[in-house]
């Protein structure tokens, strides 16, 4: 399995719905689609969670960052 932790850089970002939480193709946070990018935190069973759809409360590194992160 491939981990990144990028504390300091763009936090990792999935493509879901806010309603429902599933994932979503990444087309649909293009172009006017349905769905939402998802900050940090992790996909589970076609569902994200443990992360956030604003991508400031991720870039203060209150997810999977310890110490100080670059910024």
């Amino acid at each position: 399995a491939l981990t990144i932790t990028s504390c300091g850089s763009e936090p990792d970002r999935r493509c879901a719905d806010r309603t429902t939480q599933k994932t979503l193709p990444s087309s649909e946070c293009r172009s006017g689609g349905n769905g939402s990018y998802y900050y940090g935190g992790k996909s589970d069973s076609g569902k994200v969670q443990g992360g956030s759809f604003d991508k400031s409360a991720v870039d203060r590194g209150g997810f999977g960052c310890s110490g100080s992160g670059g910024g």
